[in-house]
């Protein structure tokens, strides 16, 4: 008797913590953020209004575009994430809502998740929603079709969110940005570390050929650390060192990655690395001393 009402109890507390919309924290500065499930009320309330209104009634959707969205999107349902504290999700989810709204698009297909920014939570939410969807930057918007992924608008359209989303639900020839991510993504879930090590002459070059900049992956391999996949985490900073060797940031990287797996050695030979670079960088001889003591 007293294990069924236990279970009925942490049931209960389960359901009522997942129902828990719009749910609003501090940050350590004070500034108000959303987390978790949201939705359009949410955003409009609260200091989140400031933002989103204005970027929702300043934009202008294209009509003729909406028009053609409006039979293709419905047999659609979409995922996004964002961040309160976030520019591109200020600017870009609002504009995303003015679309679907023109395109009639039922909201019950629709499904909003608010991420954090914490060093332990970064880009996560309380439910952990993002697990396995590879969330590295936001907003992310995801399509799903017969509930499998078709095609995702990551951080910004390449066009506008109206032509992005229309070439997505049509041909699907779209291709989201941070291509080297997607690609390393795929890899990383398909093939072993060592598999790929061993591939590295071919690797390296071609992910140089499409890569943004050292940031692309530093960010993606933040995601993976933070999620607590470390090694797959130290694979891609490393990696990052071979395309970018001269970048001082690849190598900070890198020696924090190994500094919180307990690596103290590989991390101090990363930061010694940043300063052969950048000699007075303060984070790096920070370190360094945080380390020897």
């Amino acid at each position: 008797m007293k294990r069924t009402i236990l279970i009925i109890f942490l049931l209960s507390l389960h359901f009522s913590f997942s129902q828990d919309l719009n749910h609003i924290e501090l940050d350590k500065k004070g500034n108000e953020i959303l987390l978790g499930e949201i939705n359009k009320k949410g955003l409009t309330s609260n200091s989140f209004n400031t933002w989103f209104s204005k970027n929702y009634n300043d934009y202008l959707v294209h009509k003729a575009i909406t028009k053609k969205l409006k039979d293709s999107l419905k047999d659609y349902k979409i995922k996004v994430f964002l961040g309160t504290w976030c520019g591109d999700s200020k600017k870009e989810v609002p504009r995303f809502y003015k679309v679907i709204e023109a395109a009639k698009f039922p909201e019950n297909q629709l499904q909003v998740i608010a991420v954090n920014r914490t060093k332990d939570a970064y880009k996560q939410s309380p439910n952990h929603e993002e697990e396995g969807l590879n969330i590295h930057r936001v907003p992310t918007f995801i399509f799903y079709k017969k509930g499998k992924e078709v095609n995702r608008i990551v951080e910004h359209p390449k066009e506008t969110l109206e032509r992005d989303m229309l070439s997505i639900v049509t041909d699907n020839k779209y291709t989201s940005n941070y291509t080297a991510v997607n690609y390393m993504n795929y890899l990383l879930n398909s093939k072993s570390i060592d598999s790929l090590k061993q591939d590295e002459i071919n690797l390296v070059p071609r992910l140089a050929e499409f890569v943004k900049g050292s940031r692309e992956l530093n960010t993606y391999g933040y995601s993976l650390l933070r999620s607590s996949q470390t090694q797959k985490a130290l694979y891609v900073f490393e990696l990052n060192t071979k395309i970018f060797p001269y970048k001082h940031n690849v190598y900070d990287s890198l020696g924090e990655a190994y500094f919180e797996t307990g690596n103290k050695n590989k991390a101090l030979k990363n930061y010694y690395k940043v300063l052969s670079l950048k000699p007075d960088d303060e984070n790096a001889l920070e370190m360094i001393g945080k380390i020897k003591e």
